[in-house]
């Protein structure tokens, strides 16, 4: 059974692992903090005014209405990972509001580590209310010696108001014996803007998911951006989808990929269901080393008036860039690094400066070790 836990029981080496995927343990630039080790949740607080950051059990306890949040955007019945979290007699995960009109300048941040448990299972409720603005780093990691493997179990419900926005930045850092199924989905009202943003840069066993954002309200927006190295073992089969049904609606989905021997799955999908909508859908992958990258993008018209477009493209690195570098005075090491980590830049429209820091950060651990 957990047992509580608080966070000077973390360990210096545990620390370092959720350092790496964006969390600040000493909390001096974050607004707000949840964390859950293995099924022990450790912190939840929030000193922004108007925001509150809870655990599922206790959000459910506090207001009786969040009842009709949980399981409406995300079926219980939709496959083995969400019927396993359903059926939890005490289910873990936590409930961010950010109630109408509030805004947080410094982002909340919610870690969830895997350290010793076989399953780890969160079901998580975000939601900004009318007007509201919300911004979520989430770093998810394992410990670098997780013994016999396991896996990350997570369900995570957006649902965005009118005229209110949520960006939600998840930087993975699991080890190369952990399986992770993310389960997620938004409903974006009228004038609502959702920004989603997945970085694994390190060695991990399987990733499976497929976000969804339902584009209900009139001019409501999603975006979606990934960026991903696939190390040999790995196998990320990741993507994500809109279905754009308010007029006005539009989404981008942006995908940079890199194989350096694993296997990657690289899927998208924009349904345009209402005339005045727009859509785009973008993955570009690199093969660094033998290994597999499947570009699958799809789009979906059924009206006039819906205009969507996608671009896919699968390549290497260019030698004659290479040679143009070496050619200013870089060695072959620092041209190669130079070229990757310029594909890997995907600058985020609308996300906070804080955020895209974070994002450039984990690149960077990941140029340093060579990509």
């Amino acid at each position: 059974m957990s047992q509580p836990m608080n966070v000077t029981e973390i360990s210096p080496s545990e620390k370092e692992r959720m350092a790496q995927t964006g969390i600040d343990l000493e909390m001096k630039n974050r607004c707000g903090t949840y964390i859950q080790m293995d099924q022990n949740i450790v912190h939840a607080e929030c000193a922004e005014e108007g925001i509150e950051v809870l655990s599922y059990k206790r959000g459910m306890e506090k207001y009786d209405w969040l009842k009709e949040y949980a399981w409406k955007v995300v079926s219980a019945e939709k496959d083995e990972v969400t019927k396993y979290v359903a059926a939890q007699k005490d289910p873990k995960g936590y409930v961010i509001i950010a109630h109408k009109g509030s805004n947080n300048v410094l982002p909340i941040q919610a870690c969830l580590y895997l350290g010793r448990e076989q399953i780890q299972h969160v079901h998580n409720i975000i939601i900004a209310e009318e007007g509201a603005e919300l911004h979520i780093i989430s770093g998810c990691a394992s410990g670098a010696h997780v013994g016999k493997g396991g896996a990350h179990y997570g369900i995570s419900e957006f649902y965005v108001k009118k005229n209110a926005k949520i960006s939600f930045t998840m930087i993975h850092n699991w080890s190369e014996n952990i399986e992770v199924y993310p389960r997620s989905a938004s409903i974006v009202e009228e004038n609502g803007v959702f920004l989603s943003n997945y970085v694994c840069m390190q060695p991990v066993k399987k990733v499976q998911m497929y976000p969804t954002a339902n584009l209900k309200g009139e001019n409501s927006v999603a975006r979606f951006s990934s960026v991903v190295i696939a190390t040999p073992g790995s196998t990320l089969d990741l993507g994500s989808r809109a279905i754009l049904e308010g007029t006005g609606a539009s989404a981008e989905l942006i995908a940079r990929a890199i194989t350096k021997g694993g296997t990657i799955i690289s899927r998208g999908h924009i349904n345009g269901k209402t005339a005045g909508t727009r859509g785009h859908l973008e993955c570009k992958g690199l093969i660094l080393r033998d290994g597999i990258i499947y570009a699958i993008p799809e789009i979906e018209g059924s009206v006039v008036g819906t205009e969507l477009s996608h671009e896919a493209a699968v390549g290497k690195l260019a030698r004659e860039e290479i040679e143009y570098l070496m050619s200013r005075g870089l060695d072959e090491d620092e041209a190669t690094a130079t070229i990757i980590r310029g594909f890997l830049d995907v600058k985020i429209s609308g996300l906070p400066e804080a955020l895209q820091k974070q994002i450039d950060a984990s690149i960077d651990v990941a140029e340093k070790a060579g990509f």
